[in-house]
């Protein structure tokens, strides 16, 4: 039977006059049931609504029906429009909408005004902000912002003076813990709880001399640190992801990071009480019972502690990412929406936007004579290496470098300003494209993409006098292709973990401000770039839903975390590459990361450790290679063993050839709520047929498991052998989205 538009709203209407003492207004004009095909294009975002209000003698759940009222029926996204329902302040609401719904709106009885939110007073570094984090947000406040979860870092160490590990208003930490202080005097506090050092076998001192585990460390769980900036850019509030988390350092990287000073630092870690494990350390991919992270990760898995771990940053090239093992998050590196601009205006009028967290005040305005040392082919020229310049005029030059070679971005400032150049523009390589970095330079100097360093070239060949000058715009919001993954983070798919997706999530990565040991240009804090600093942010994110949900497993953080995942940039477009274009799920995983979403997954997959096992005897591994990794002795021929593509992963990833079948069996668990109905919705990838069994699961009350099956049916792949096609399954709910990447590989 189908029951027209106005049928459904005069019901509606009766429901309500019976649950209310008075007659609501009935609106002039139907509001239509709009599915998602309805607003194809348009972009969520925060509107407050103000409405007209029939009665001061409303209750707050009355007040509220009727709020929703204005409201179209929720789509089969299933995502949830209203986000307040204001009782005091004005009469109306915030929900997240389009354009066309809000003008849909406008035109019904009782709609009063509309307006778009905003940002009031930025006070942070903006990665806390740019997750959503703020200091009276729900999640935030609702986890206590961490407080009683310990993160232990491993990394190049800490400087226990710095302001953002500073004890002040932290409690006590928790009874559990047993870690010890290795500083010379006793520096450690109610924040730093611990700090030990492992080289070599020796314990030795866990000061960072690098500058590498302060930032990081401070990333996942700093404190609330007023005026922070680099050379006074970025200014705000500092913050971690958890600030009121402890944190253990275990400095396990010298001038080298050795596997069994990490496999000792995670041992401390696992018997002081560590809850969170945050590693921005990767190498070579190797066979995971050679890969001493790997294993150490699986016991502290074992032992119910999150790891989080970087992606690499040998991207954007195929199969390069890094700590594939699938008990490990493994974190990708996306942009921020701030940029600290660089105008350069050409000769020829053109004006190219570039990065640099140095911010000159005295350097004038004016056009100067532009060189590039490297135009005539010289490999250390072109990027400015150490005496590349020494018989070259670049005196009172702004001169150009490419990135790349045996030096970093400061450290070509230092060659240029050697020389006598006065300025650098620093250009980008064909496979970094639009990924720029905003360093604390030693000179005035613009990082710029490689579409604008052919617009340079192109511009020096046609000039036979070349001049270029340089306006300092500062910080600027509000980016809208952001977050697009950096040029550099790891890209799947692995090459050791025979079919587990990875990585598994991104997080912000580029120009992120933290604390540093030594004065950058006179500041306690700088900016890096790297999946290095993409790792701890997740793990903050895990000390928050380890705080919030104590009961979760490894597995289940993991799991909220990935199907939760943003898939969308801040202008409503599909996240995107460093070439500016769509990117895949061997990019960006699940997508990137959501925190306040993950905070309400609806369903969770569990994973247990007998399972990772089954896992490695699916890989053809000997039964002594897998006791390695499983510290303990194990028969395969005694496990059921499992293929890659049967891990109760989020994610699904498999081959197909021509006319093949596959069944894939996943359990999933609520997490909800009591009396939770979720039904299938299917993106199916390009050349295979998805059938799911059942379409519709029921879940009396929370905690309840649920077992579906995938059928992947495959025809003719002749013309599709060696492409990849990708899709995405969801359980749609009326509160609950619970998304899952689909991956295919005709082989």
């Amino acid at each position: 039977m189908v029951i027209s538009h106005k049928t459904l709203l005069l019901l509606f209407s009766s429901i309500f006059f019976f649950s209310t003492p008075f007659i609501l207004p009935i609106h002039s004009q139907l509001l239509p049931i709009l599915d998602d095909a309805d607003i194809d294009g348009d972009h969520r975002d925060t509107y407050i609504i103000h409405v007209e209000f029939p009665s001061k003698f409303l209750s707050g759940e009355a007040r509220e029906r009727y709020y929703k009222s204005f409201l179209r029926p929720i789509s089969s996204s299933g995502e949830q429009l209203m986000l307040y329902s204001y009782m005091h302040a004005i009469n109306g609401f915030a929900a997240r909408l389009t354009e066309t719904e809000v003008e849909i709106m406008s035109k019904m009885e009782g709609f009063v005004h509309a307006h778009k939110d905003h940002d009031y007073n930025l006070h942070t570094t903006h990665s806390p902000d740019f997750l959503g984090l703020h200091q009276d947000h729900c999640f935030w406040k609702e986890s206590n912002y961490g407080e009683g979860i310990i993160i232990g870092v491993l990394d190049t160490g800490v400087v226990p003076n710095h302001p953002s590990f500073t004890g002040e208003d932290m409690p006590l930490p928790p009874a559990k813990w047993k870690g010890i202080c290795d500083f010379d005097r006793p520096m450690c506090n109610n924040k730093l709880v611990g700090a030990r050092g492992f080289l070599r076998g020796c314990r030795d001192s866990p000061v960072d001399d690098d500058g590498h585990g302060m930032h990081t460390a401070s990333t996942a769980a700093g404190n609330f640190v007023a005026n922070a900036s680099v050379l006074g850019q970025a200014k705000g509030i500092a913050s971690g992801i958890a600030p009121k988390a402890h944190l253990s350092i275990y400095k396990v990287c010298y001038k080298h990071c050795r596997g069994s000073d990490i496999l000792a630092g995670i041992d401390q870690a696992i018997a002081d009480g560590v809850d969170v494990l945050s590693i921005s350390i990767g190498g070579k991919p190797e066979p995971f019972y050679d890969d001493h992270m790997a294993i150490g990760a699986l016991a502290a898995v074992e032992k119910g502690l999150f790891v989080s771990s970087s992606a690499g940053n040998t991207g954007p090239r195929e199969s390069s990412v890094e700590n594939n093992a699938p008990w490990m998050l493994t974190v990708g590196a996306s942009t921020l929406d701030r940029s600290i601009r660089v105008t350069v205006k050409l000769g020829n009028g053109e004006e190219i936007n570039g990065e640099s967290a140095y911010q000159p005040d005295n350097f004038p305005f004016k056009m100067l004579p532009l060189v590039f040392p490297g135009e005539k082919g010289v490999a250390r020229a072109k990027t400015c290496a150490d005496g590349s310049l020494d018989t070259i005029n670049v005196r009172g030059k702004v001169v150009l470098c490419e990135t790349g070679g045996v030096n970093n971005g400061v450290d070509k400032g230092l060659v240029v300003k050697k020389a006598g150049g006065v300025a650098m523009i620093i250009m980008n390589q064909e496979k970094q494209m639009y990924t720029v970095k905003a360093r604390a330079h030693v000179l005035p100097a613009a990082h710029i993409s490689y579409v604008d360093a052919i617009r340079i070239k192109k511009y020096l060949k046609s000039s036979p006098v070349a001049t270029a000058g340089m306006l300092f715009k500062g910080t600027v919001y509000g980016s809208p292709v952001s977050p697009s993954i950096a040029s550099f983070s790891g890209r799947g798919p692995s090459i050791v973990n025979n079919g587990v997706m990875k990585p598994d999530i991104v997080g912000p990565g580029m120009n992120i401000l933290a604390a540093w040991p030594a004065s950058a240009g006179g500041t306690a804090f700088n900016m890096l770039s790297g999946t290095s600093m993409a790792a701890p942010h997740l793990a903050g994110i895990a000390a928050l839903l380890k705080a919030s949900h104590p009961d979760w497993s490894p597995a289940m953080i993991k799991s909220a975390i990935m199907t939760t995942a943003d898939l969308l940039r801040r202008d409503g477009k599909p996240i995107s590459d460093e070439t500016g274009n769509t990117t895949n799920y061997s990019a960006m995983g699940a997508g990137h990361v959501n925190p306040s979403k993950a905070d309400d997954p609806g369903l969770v997959y569990d994973i247990s450790v007998d399972d990772y096992i089954s896992y490695l005897c699916g890989l053809g591994y000997t039964d002594r290679q897998v006791s390695a990794v499983a510290r303990r002795h194990i028969e395969c021929s005694s496990q059921k063993v499992i293929t890659a593509e049967e891990l109760n992963y989020p994610t699904f990833m498999l081959n197909v050839d021509a006319e093949s079948q596959k069944t894939i069996t996943r359990t999933v668990k609520n997490v909800g709520e009591d009396n939770a109905v979720f039904t299938v919705q299917v993106d199916a990838p390009e050349g295979v047929e998805v059938v799911v069994y059942p379409e519709r699961i029921e879940f009396s009350k929370v905690n309840e498991m649920a077992v579906y099956d995938v059928y992947f049916t495959a025809g003719d792949t002749s013309e599709r052998i060696g492409s990849v096609s990708e899709g995405q399954l969801r359980w749609v709910s009326s509160k609950h989205v619970v998304k899952s990447a689909i991956s295919v590989t005709f082989v």
